[in-house]
């Protein structure tokens, strides 16, 4: 058994050294690019390969999938309020909003069609989407932008910000964001190693360190207590750094002032490695479970087309009493 972090966050793996979830004969994930998960605990997986949304319930059971031949390249996953998901294709430059089952009921953004680059103007490779409580929607963009959109519930853009750089309210690499139900916005700004906090108008609060690439960003208010979850990616194989410890890959729980509550499978060199390659997106059940998904054959392959046949691109933490 794999017991991951101390204290009052301690996780047991699931499924240590296999993939999460009874996938039907034949069928693989790939990259896992994220995850959510709707109000009656069932999971949503959205991942790179021939059947990009997988569909389980809290035990693993397979239940269905859908958008076959529609993903350009999955990245992100929002589940709204209403029985609805936001399914953000940074290849395809698009957000549509779905049912659970599948049916489509908006796009955001022209398939196929990017904005120029680094031009301000949506979307170029956009990246993820949260809805604020009102409704509107923000988006992150992503890798061809350095801004978040913020749309209304019917799709019409209202304001946008950001720009490339390293101060406050500009953006390396815009990958992840989530809103509380303040309405204030959190962005994971990747490659500045930072989560900067924004209101709802796009105006700079604060921003947080003490991370390394974070990637994957879910918010979860229980017994009136905010705790964030940080999936963070680690150095990628051409980084000199890949091996150094306490760069990830890992998560992080911070509480609501982002200060760090537990770290969660920190490389800690070859007598304690880390049992994730490269978290990308993350989502926590009613019960507290940590879904992670990971990009390991991106990371562990893009050198060996013939590596990573096996790896594991979607764990499961359940929490230990």
């Amino acid at each position: 058994m794999t017991i991951l972090g101390d204290g009052s966050y301690r996780y047991r793996l699931a499924c240590a050294g296999r993939n999460w979830g009874e996938l039907p004969d034949h069928w693989r994930f790939g990259d896992v690019a994220a995850v959510g998960v709707d109000r009656h605990d069932n999971l949503y997986v959205f991942a790179r390969g021939e059947h990009p949304m997988t569909v389980f319930d809290r035990d693993g059971k397979f239940l269905r999938s859908w958008g076959e031949g529609v993903f350009k390249r999955p990245h992100g996953v929002h589940m709204g309020p209403d029985d609805t998901i936001y399914c953000t294709d940074d290849a395809d430059h698009t957000v549509r909003k779905y049912t659970l089952d599948g049916k489509p009921l908006l796009t955001i953004g022209t398939s196929g069609n990017p904005a120029p680059f680094m031009s301000g103007l949506p979307f170029h490779r956009c990246t993820h989407t949260a809805l604020a409580p009102n409704g509107d929607i923000y988006v992150s963009d992503g890798y061809g932008n350095a801004r978040v959109h913020r749309y209304d519930p019917n799709g019409k853009l209202i304001a946008s910000w950001g720009e490339p750089g390293t101060g406050a309210g500009q953006f390396n690499i815009v990958h992840n964001i989530c809103c509380d139900a303040d309405g204030y916005i959190y962005v994971a700004d990747r490659e500045n190693h930072r989560i900067q906090v924004f209101d709802g108008n796009g105006k700079y609060e604060t921003e947080w360190h003490d991370l390394y690439r974070p990637c994957g960003l879910c918010l979860c208010c229980a017994n009136s207590l905010k705790r964030f979850y940080i999936a963070e990616l680690a150095p990628g194989q051409e980084f000199s750094n890949r091996n150094w410890p306490s760069l990830g890959p890992r998560i992080s729980i911070l509480d609501e002032a982002g200060r760090s509550l537990a770290r969660l499978g920190d490389y800690g060199g070859p007598e304690r490695p880390s049992p994730f390659i490269a978290p990308h997106g993350i989502a926590v059940d009613s019960a507290g479970a940590i879904y992670v998904a990971e990009l390991s054959y991106a990371v562990s392959g893009k050198k060996r087309p013939d590596a990573g046949r096996d790896l594991v691109t979607l764990q499961k933490l359940c929490p230990v009493p």
